[in-house]
This record gives C-alpha cells, structure tokens and sequence, in this order.
C-alpha cells in the first residue's frame, strides 16, 4: 500500500513539475525576440553561386595552365574547349 501512495506522490511531483515548466514557457514566449538575419537568405544563395563560378573557373584555369602545362589565360578561349570536348567525345 505505501509503494503504491509513493508512486502517486512520484507522479503529482512530475505532474507540478511539468505544469510550471509550461508555465515558465508562456511567461517567455511573448518576450521572445525575433531573430533577424544579417545576410537574407537571398544573398546567401547569390553569394553560394558567385563562389561556386570561382572555384570552377579556378579549377579549370589551375588544371589546365599547371598540371596541363598549358597557359591559363587560355581556358577562356572558344577554341580551347572545342578541342577538349573533341578529345572528351573521340572514340
């Protein structure tokens, strides 16, 4: 009988703890400050792809003027990548 009064007093603490957890987050919720973004998602996405351009320019330019031995001024050229993608699609 007495285990039985324990686990009753056991659950009306938890029960009165919960209560003035929930309490607690009302009284905060109101004064809550809303979270500005410094940087819009917008320009995040414009700022990814900007970057995103470098790094595949910078790429290329590395690839081909270093490890090709080539110039690198010289992955802007039409003629360039014609004859890259010659060699790509030659059987």
């Amino acid at each position: 009988m007495s285990l039985n009064n324990e686990q009753e007093q056991s659950t009306k603490g938890t029960e009165k703890l919960n209560r003035e957890k929930s309490a607690a987050k009302e009284a905060r919720s109101p004064k809550e400050r809303i979270r500005v973004r410094l940087i819009p998602i917008w320009l995040r996405i414009i700022i990814v792809i900007v970057l995103l351009a470098i790094c595949i320019i910078g790429g290329a330019a590395f690839g081909y003027g270093v490890i090709g031995e080539g110039n690198a001024t010289d992955i802007f050229k039409k003629e360039t990548w014609s004859h890259i993608i010659d060699l790509v699609k030659k059987q």
